[in-house]
């Protein structure tokens, strides 16, 4: 069992999903047509023996707390275990005050009373399997007093634009946590997941608030560049961060691959979920599907190609669903034609007969609208 508590942070500053994200935070997004985003956290902490984990919201909390329940599905120990949401109310309408640093001095009496040595922090808009109990030897071996996890890449011209940036050094040290500027396609994207101490951790939080009420956790290391031995460790696999709307649709997308989905999905590293209770997925005669992901309990009599269906939707016949992301519920009527978008929740798509967008510009259908 990891030494450690964890922490599921929101999402940072310049991080929005245009059409979604009024309607529940993005750790409440569906992905890959069963999931939620925040499940790849919280797996990943309690596969690793992390049972201990503060959950935080600021924004639309209901869909969010109605995922997680008592985080029993999560495989977190019924007797020692704890799935704890808290909640941060600072400045619901000014998003410079709004940041992670005033959620946790909000919350700080709960963060004293966790008795675990070390925490580690990782965010609730990314997805990516990670080990952290090898993740948190790694950094007591170090004898590092921060770890930062960093994943490089080769196109941070144009994409991760709202992440940061880890400059290193030969040693691997971090100089400097840096916007992605996109000036440069080699970067290190800095995964927002944080190792150290508990008594650090307060430290910072603590110092930070008394500087500056717009700082972030990321400021206030970044800060403390010069003066604490700060690290940063590689990440291998799979990445995805959900930063925009392109983003979200994006990293979806690219899961269809099987063997992309290998370097997330790996049978001894389960990916937990809250369970639907549904029938299998139901094709007829007329259906035609090719090269996508279909959920649990969806009726298929259509053409379905290259496109992530969710759980409980329905394909009507001689509807064509191409290149797109279908949330549960949703209706494709017969004879509609959708291309290049994602439909969200319960939306049903009727009288509209083609609903198509340009390639890398995927169009948008609201939750619960009738089209």
């Amino acid at each position: 069992m990891a030494n450690a508590f964890g922490i599921i942070n929101f999402s940072g500053r310049n991080i929005w999903v245009e059409g979604m994200q009024p309607y529940r935070p993005i750790g409440a997004f569906s992905f890959l047509g069963r999931y939620r985003v925040i499940d790849f956290p919280i797996s990943n902490m309690t596969n690793s023996g992390i049972d201990h984990i503060q959950v935080y919201i600021r924004r639309k909390p209901r869909s969010l707390i109605e995922h997680l329940g008592t985080g029993r599905h999560y495989n977190i120990n019924s007797k020692r275990g704890k799935l704890h949401i808290l909640f941060s109310e600072n400045g619901m309408d000014r998003d410079i005050y709004n940041n992670d640093i005033a959620a946790f001095i909000e919350n700080m009496g709960c963060i004293e009373r966790v008795n675990y040595p070390y925490v580690i922090i990782a965010p609730s808009y990314m997805v990516y399997s990670m080990d952290y109990d090898s993740l948190l030897h790694t950094h007591i071996e170090s004898g590092a007093d921060i770890t930062l996890l960093y994943h490089s890449v080769d196109n941070a011209k144009d994409s991760y634009l709202s992440c940061n940036i880890l400059e290193l050094n030969r040693q691997k040290g971090v100089n400097a946590i840096e916007p992605n500027h996109g000036n440069a396609k080699n970067r290190n994207i800095f995964m927002d997941t944080y190792v150290m101490k508990k008594e650090l951790f307060i430290e910072l939080v603590n110092k930070a608030h008394k500087l500056s009420s717009a700082y972030s956790l990321a400021d206030i290391v970044n800060s403390e560049c010069g003066e604490l031995d700060i690290r940063g460790v590689a990440h291998r696999g799979y990445f995805g961060s959900i930063t925009d709307f392109e983003s979200y649709y994006e990293a979806n997308m690219s899961l269809i691959d099987f063997k992309t989905a290998r370097n997330l999905f790996d049978e001894n590293w389960p990916i937990y979920t809250r369970t639907n209770d549904s029938c299998p997925t139901q094709y007829f005669e007329t259906s035609e599907v090719k090269n996508s992901v279909v959920s649990n309990g969806c009726i298929i009599e259509g053409t379905v190609e290259n496109s992530i269906i969710g759980r409980g939707c329905t394909i009507q016949p001689g509807a064509v669903v191409k290149n797109s992301v279908i949330l549960p519920g949703a209706v494709i009527g017969k004879g509609v034609h959708v291309d290049n978008y994602v439909v969200d929740k319960n939306a049903k798509l009727i009288h509209a007969k083609e609903i198509i967008a340009d390639p890398g510009h995927p169009g948008y259908i609201r939750r619960d609208d009738v089209l």
